[in-house]
């Protein structure tokens, strides 16, 4: 038997399920991400290959109705510059507001984090940038003043970090400080 074969569109890699093939796709769990597999995928099976985070935690999991897993977004994490008025970091919204700062200015953040995580929920986005923050993560643990951006081709959704919990915010940046901040293209 090969190590690696695709059986009912799921991906088997030397007996662990590394993705699934959908519309002609092979989505794969970066954690296989090798060599081997990507050519058995794109040659041999003439697949483009997208690579997304939790795949493998999924169908480990027994969810296997991809068609009920919501559809991931990307996350960018944005963080207050290190340069800006001390008196508005690590304050809520309200706080902000009746200090006379005004609403959360793009200009005064930086993107610490841009990928796809294996959630869009914001409590475990909240969780993981405190407590297991990934490699490629370039700030402090999410905290109060952070804003957490989640987007997809339709468009974004802006969550700044409240004193408790998590409130949707207009938060539109640059152009440049997206493209700077962005480790993954749509």
């Amino acid at each position: 038997m090969p190590g690696i074969f695709i059986k009912k569109d799921r991906i088997i890699f030397y007996g662990n399920t590394a993705g699934y093939i959908d519309s002609g796709k092979a989505v794969v769990d970066p954690m296989f991400h090798c060599g081997e597999l990507n050519d058995f995928l794109t040659a041999k099976q003439g697949l483009s290959v997208e690579w997304v985070n939790g795949v493998y935690d999924r169908l480990a999991n027994g969810k296997q109705d991809f068609d009920e897993q919501p559809i991931l977004k990307f996350c960018r994490i944005y963080q207050l510059k290190p340069e800006v008025d001390p008196m508005i970091k690590f304050i809520g919204y309200n706080e902000l507001l009746q200090g006379g700062f005004g609403k959360p200015d793009p200009e005064n953040y930086q993107v610490v984090y841009g990928g796809q995580l294996e959630t869009n929920d914001l409590d475990a986005i909240f969780e993981k940038f405190n407590l297991r923050h990934p490699p490629d993560f370039q700030g402090h643990s999410l905290s109060m003043s952070d804003v957490i951006e989640l987007y997809d081709k339709d468009g974004s959704e802006f969550h700044y970090v409240d004193r408790f919990g998590f409130l949707q915010i207009d938060f539109h940046e640059s152009q440049q400080e997206q493209q700077g901040g962005q480790s993954m293209n749509l």
